[in-house]
């Protein structure tokens, strides 16, 4: 075994590590919120780290470059999708006692146009 398939073999493991515990937080998680913040956070890192070792792995091949804009793109709209999710959440009154201070309560989101 080389040095790059033990690295790859960490960061592929890892990765899915991460997102096993997030798909687990998605279905035992009692709102929307909490279930965001699983769906979010930990599933984002996993994939980066899947795709980590994947491109470690593809060193020097073409289809490097279109890992790292998989990457990218899952950075970018992960953030907003966590936002929205959260918004229409709130919107709809679909949270229960895991929200601890109300900041939306004297500031209303504006209406979507």
């Amino acid at each position: 075994m080389t040095v790059v398939d033990i690295i790859t073999s960490i960061l592929v493991l890892g990765g899915s590590a991460l997102a096993l515990t997030a798909a687990i937080g998605v279905v035992r998680f009692p709102d929307t919120l909490t279930r965001m913040h699983a769906a979010s956070k930990p599933q984002v890192l996993g994939l980066l780290l899947v795709l980590a070792g994947a491109a470690v792995r593809l060193s020097g091949h073409p289809d490097v470059g279109m890992i790292i804009l998989a990457g990218l793109f899952t950075i970018i709209t992960a953030p907003v999708v966590a936002n929205r999710v959260g918004q229409l959440a709130y919107r709809e009154q679909n949270v229960q006692e895991s929200v601890i201070a109300d900041e939306l309560k004297h500031n209303p989101l504006p209406d979507p146009e």
